[in-house]
């Protein structure tokens, strides 16, 4: 099987070729970013699976934003566009867990690593985002994290 990055680039010929635009613009869109992070930094390289799953993940975030903050100036169209967008990223992001499950998996982390008080709240945000690995969002993560630090 190939990378997540050749993946993308089949399901762009794909949808190229089916002229679905909407598909072809949020992949095009998705692949620039990738390449983007390819060449940040000191020398250009390529990026693993995860590191362009992490770059997904960042323009499928922007994609929700962009599409309240539109539903919230009556540009309904609009947001109706970046939820679609954000549609077609998340078919390559990994299933996001529920809060049922980012308690526990939370809770677990916060019981290996023994962290007790708000102090210790960077370390233990560290030790929750490791044990989630990207399947939640990171605000959900550190509300978690916040009431059992309580």
């Amino acid at each position: 099987m190939g990378t997540l990055k050749d993946r993308l680039n089949d399901d762009l010929h794909a949808a190229m070729k089916s002229r679905d635009e909407l598909i072809t613009s949020t992949l095009r869109m998705a692949l620039s970013a990738v390449r983007t992070a390819e060449v940040a930094g000191d020398e250009a390289r390529e990026l693993s699976d995860d590191e362009v799953l992490a770059v997904l993940t960042r323009e499928a975030k922007k994609r929700r934003e962009a599409a309240t903050a539109f539903a919230g100036a009556g540009r309904v169209d609009q947001a109706a566009k970046e939820t679609a967008e954000g549609e077609v990223l998340d078919r390559y992001l990994p299933k996001q867990l529920t809060d049922a499950e980012i308690a526990e998996i939370v809770g677990g982390a916060l019981a290996a690593g023994g962290f007790t008080g708000k102090a210790q709240m960077g370390p233990a945000m560290k030790a929750a985002q490791a044990a989630v690995a990207g399947r939640a969002e990171g605000g959900r993560v550190a509300a978690e994290v916040r009431r059992r630090l309580a």
